[in-house]
């Protein structure tokens, strides 16, 4: 439960409370705030309730003590120092008290610089929270290119040292929850390779955001010239890096995930694909525009792939009907039933008409069906003719599909001398190998950087 995702009012009402707590019910007040908090959380009332009306019973005057009461005490404690305690101890007792008081104090000082800084950063996000909500029911013009170019975040992150002396620090739009602590880079590098952070990230190190909005031109340009995929992929993880180390996520940071992911998908790197994808779930789910519909079909494809039926049927169960209706999406989803319903022929269809790359997806499980496939098939046939597999299982060639026979260990020709497009299958000795061979082979799926 991230405070990124509270309500204003929410975090004003919290600043509000933190300012009323004192030393004797900090302790009791911040427990019944998590509590309520937490309460509104599970019933989903974060956003409906009006927080301005709440009160915490901690928080509320104590009464004061009854006359009798206090009598009570008084005698009780005049008695006891007159019966039970000696001069000596008497001064030890009071020795001790002034200890405890002297560390009740330093403690509560902490506590109190503690309280402070965090109602500060409460106000903070509160400030911020509505400076956003005035730009957007305001002046349009002040989304402008044009007026963000003399914005001084914008001006320190192309290299002008940011003014840290203010006590309201600018909002950049680029980074939620932005503050004077996040990290500026100043460094004018268009290529720099990755390098696993070992330290805290030094400014010096890192490329502002228009520096990175070059270096994506620049790298797009670099893979149409047909550079290699490792300098590629350790290009853009190290953009990947300063985009994270400065906290920015906007629509240019989902267009970079965007970009590797499909570069991932073209040569088979999984592992930098499912990073990237999982990112670009966090990025939309902040509203952040981007591909939805195209990530979202590539996510249905690789949980068939991983044979993930809960997952997937979760998955799917959450997407509106709007989300399905788009042509990605469908087409996920006719994969989806196709494979469930042992609709071969509809399958390979689907296979050879995937929109965008998720024939790249379903390359990872195409094989698997196909012996699922010949399965049936050798069950329902005598002899089967090469060139028949071939058009069926969408082979790319007769030698294609020869080779897929033989390594599979299925490769029995009545004639096997003759040329590719007159072959025969013989479908009999077939049946018992496929089986093995889906066992042994497809049994497990191991997905590399699966999230």
């Amino acid at each position: 439960m991230s405070t990124d995702s509270w309500p204003p009012q929410l975090k004003e009402w919290v600043a509000q409370c933190l300012g009323q707590m004192t030393e004797s019910n900090r302790a009791e007040a911040q427990a019944e705030l998590k509590q309520v908090i937490a309460d509104a959380f599970a019933a989903k009332t974060l956003w409906t309730t009006d927080w301005k009306g709440v009160q915490l019973q901690s928080l509320l005057p104590k009464p004061p003590p009854s006359f009798a009461s206090t009598s009570n005490l008084k005698r009780k404690l005049g008695d006891n120092s007159n019966n039970h305690m000696s001069n000596k101890k008497t001064k030890k007792a009071n020795a001790l008290a002034k200890t405890l008081s002297a560390q009740a104090a330093a403690a509560g000082a902490n506590d109190l610089v503690a309280l402070n800084r965090r109602a500060q950063r409460f106000q903070r996000e509160h400030e911020i929270e509505r400076q956003k909500s005035s730009r957007q029911s305001g002046n349009p013009s002040s989304h402008s290119s044009s007026s963000f170019a003399n914005n001084p975040p914008f001006k320190s992150r192309s290299g002008t040292p940011a003014n840290y002396d203010t006590d309201e620090p600018e909002v950049n739009p680029n980074v939620p929850g932005w503050d004077r602590f996040t990290i500026v880079g100043t460094s004018k590098e268009i290529f720099k390779d990755y390098l696993r952070l070992t330290s805290e990230p030094k400014p010096e190190q890192i490329r502002p955001y228009n520096v990175l909005q070059e270096t994506l031109a620049q790298l797009k340009k670099r893979w149409r010239e047909k550079a290699t995929y490792n300098w590629m992929c350790s290009q853009f993880k190290s953009l990947r890096q300063d985009l994270t180390v400065q906290r920015i996520k906007n629509e240019f940071t989902v267009t970079v995930y965007e970009i590797h992911a499909r570069m991932a998908l073209e040569v088979g790197d999984m592992v930098e694909y499912n990073q990237c994808q999982a990112m670009l779930r966090n990025l939309y789910e902040l509203g952040i525009p981007g591909k939805v519909e195209e990530f979202t079909a590539y996510r249905i494809l690789l949980l068939l792939h991983g044979r993930n039926r809960s997952d997937l049927n979760l998955y799917v169960g959450q997407l509106t009907q709007k989300q399905k209706s788009g042509p990605a999406v469908r087409h996920a989803l006719a994969v989806q039933r196709a494979v469930a319903m042992g609709n071969y022929h509809a399958l390979f269809d689907l296979y050879l008409n995937a929109p965008n790359m998720g024939a790249y997806i379903m390359d990872h499980f195409i094989d698997r069906e196909r012996v699922r496939a010949l399965m049936v098939m050798t069950k329902a046939y005598i002899t089967l003719k090469l060139s028949f597999v071939t058009n069926e299982l969408a082979f790319e060639s007769l030698q294609n599909a020869r080779e897929f026979l033989a390594e599979h260990r299925v490769a029995f020709f009545q004639n096997p001398n003759a040329p590719d497009g007159e072959k025969v299958l013989d479908c009999k000795p077939a049946v018992q190998p496929l089986a093995q061979v889906l066992e042994e082979k497809y049994r497990r799926v191991q997905i590399k950087g699966a999230v």
